[in-house]
């Protein structure tokens, strides 16, 4: 494996919360965030939170 500036370095990861939301045309459920969540199963914009 080859890194470069070499040293340790630290990563702190922070838990964010998703929304939960449902697609009005396929009628999946999945987590979202931001403004304009699209459905990942088809790509649609027709969502509603739940």
């Amino acid at each position: 494996m080859c890194s470069v500036g070499g040293g340790d370095f630290n990563l702190e990861i922070e838990e964010i919360e998703l929304e939960r939301y449902k697609c009005n045309d396929c009628g999946n459920k999945f987590g979202g965030m931001g403004e304009n969540v699209i459905c990942p199963s088809c790509h649609s914009g027709n969502v509603v939170k739940i």
